[in-house]
């Protein structure tokens, strides 16, 4: 087992070989050799029940895999299969404002891809930007803006993962997307459709903060996501992702907000977004 000290001590760079470590060390632990990925947001680990478990491994004893500290991230692998398809679960992210820099937070997105992982479907818990958005709603993501301080593409760039500049104009997968709004409009479900926007964190701006980012187009504001997108598409992953809008940040709705609060939203959102990933994976 890898201790909190040891990972600590690790060096900045997380490269290829720090990658193919814990891929080797999961391929040493698990049987199952997944296509598709899952990250699971706030108060949105449930959908776990819907997996049929071959193995459990945790975090902390993934060598290089750096730990979940946020409370409802429960920080384990998930390996098995839903709806007849191999997947692998993260039930817990990683975010910057944890301490973490961006190699470690995009860490598992990669090891991922070197598990065979081809599709990326993410999860988050955002506030909602757009006066037409209701909490516990779903948003689509179709684009995002990144306004976190820094880049998981900075620096010495893995050739064996992607090229040097890849291009960012279809993040969001468009086939992803359109089997997602097709099965939102089969199975009725409430859902919006807009762009996310990625800040630092861990404090909720403020409400001059909320105005500003309406003005430059978000319609959903989180502390996540950004980073894995853009590490998963340097590896050529197709991603899909979906924020479920846990408070309104707009006008006179912008009130003081507890975690609790947060969960509480995301939970009764959990079913729609459980049906929808369930069927969008039922077709990959």
């Amino acid at each position: 087992m890898f201790n909190t000290d040891e990972k600590e001590a690790i060096f900045r760079f997380m490269g290829f070989t720090e990658i193919r470590s814990a891929v080797d060390y999961i391929h040493a632990h698990c049987s199952i050799r997944p296509r598709i990925g899952i990250i699971l947001g706030t108060g949105l680990g449930t959908l776990v029940q819907e997996v049929d478990v071959s193995d459990v491994i945790s975090y902390e004893d993934i060598p290089h895999f750096p730990i979940s500290t946020v409370e409802s991230h429960l920080g384990k692998l998930i390996f098995g299969k839903i709806a007849e398809r191999e997947v692998v679960v993260m039930q817990g992210r990683l975010h910057y404002y944890e301490g973490y820099d961006m190699q470690q937070v995009v860490f598992p997105v990669r090891v991922m891809k070197l598990l065979g992982v081809d599709t990326l479907l993410i999860s988050n818990a955002a506030g909602g930007l757009n006066n037409s958005f209701q909490v516990s709603e779903l948003m689509l993501i179709e684009d995002h803006i990144d306004l976190l301080p820094d880049n998981p593409l900075r620096g010495r760039n893995i050739d064996e993962l992607g090229p040097r500049f890849p291009d960012m104009s279809e993040a969001y997968n468009p086939y992803l997307l359109r089997m997602a709004k097709e099965i939102s409009q089969t199975h009725n479900l409430a859902v919006q459709q807009g762009v996310y926007v990625s800040v630092p964190g861990p404090n909720l701006e403020t409400k001059a903060e909320y105005k500003y980012l309406q003005i430059i187009g978000a319609d959903a504001v989180g502390m996540s996501t950004v980073p894995e997108v853009i590490a998963a598409v340097h590896a050529g992953l197709s991603v899909f992702a979906v924020s479920v809008i846990t408070d309104l940040c707009f006008g006179t709705h912008v009130n003081k907000l507890s975690l609790e609060d947060v969960i509480a939203a995301a939970k009764r959102a959990e079913p729609s977004m459980t049906l929808l990933f369930k069927q969008m994976i039922k077709r990959l």
